[in-house]
């Protein structure tokens, strides 16, 4: 489960970092007023729950080939019909294959580079020393990040997922400590805070739904390397 944490949950951990910061700084954003941010915070939330945790955790782990997980792998069972279906079938599954896995590398090339952006722009926030090497630095970890890509999934995930634990286990201690001290923070886990937060908003709320929807980029992963390491190691890092 270290390991899944590791390789797994690496992008889907930190893509909050940017879609908070689109919502209220993006050029759809909307003000940090207090509903406006429980607003945020509950799609966020529900967010999270409704994509991966019953979409994929539940749903979408389901339908493995074989153990195996990804777009291939589902589109491989997609043609799994009769002989007379599959003729018909075939060629409308594999385009729309090709087209996901299209998409899953246009993900592969976009999101490393905002998600580690994203999570070295914080030092720019701790002190303006570092804003003239913020992108200089996120250079070098990205190159560095893909020259040890070679050494596999086990080897990566025995690396990261260290690291993603003491991660996670930061992000909880500071969220502790913030909602001691915020504790009305705790409403945006109703939905009637993100009813409220359209309600408000109205057709702008959507524009910032937009931005909501980046909580989950990576969220694909979790089906994409279920054959690395099965289905019971992924669900029990994400629900543990």
């Amino acid at each position: 489960a270290l390991g899944a944490l590791g390789i797994v949950y690496g992008d889907i951990g930190t893509s909050p970092l940017y879609a908070l910061r689109e919502c209220f700084s993006g050029p759809h954003r909307v003000e940090p007023t207090h509903d406006n941010v429980l607003g945020v915070l509950s799609l966020v939330f529900w967010a999270l729950i409704i994509v991966v945790s019953v979409k994929y955790l539940v749903f979408v782990m389901r339908a493995d080939n074989r153990g195996e997980g990804g777009i291939l792998a589902l589109m491989a069972l997609a043609m799994q019909r009769k002989r007379g279906e599959e003729v018909k079938v075939r060629p409308v599954v594999v385009t729309l294959g090709v087209f996901g896995a299209a998409l899953l590398y246009g993900d592969g090339l976009i999101t490393p580079a905002i998600s580690v952006l994203s999570a070295v722009e914080g030092l720019s926030v701790a002190t303006p020393f570092f804003e003239p090497y913020i992108q200089p630095l996120t250079i070098a970890i990205l190159v560095g990040l893909f020259l040890i890509q070679r050494h596999g999934t086990a080897g990566i995930g025995a690396i990261f997922g260290p690291f993603m634990m003491v991660w996670f286990l930061t992000l909880a201690v500071l969220g502790v400590k913030e909602l001691v001290q915020y504790p009305a923070v705790v409403w945006a886990v109703s939905p009637l805070q993100a009813v409220k937060f359209f309600l408000h908003n109205q057709g702008h709320g959507f524009l910032v739904l937009g931005a909501v929807f980046l909580v989950v980029t990576g969220g694909e992963a979790l089906y994409a390397d279920m054959g690395h390491f099965g289905w019971r190691p992924i669900r029990w890092a994400w629900f543990v």
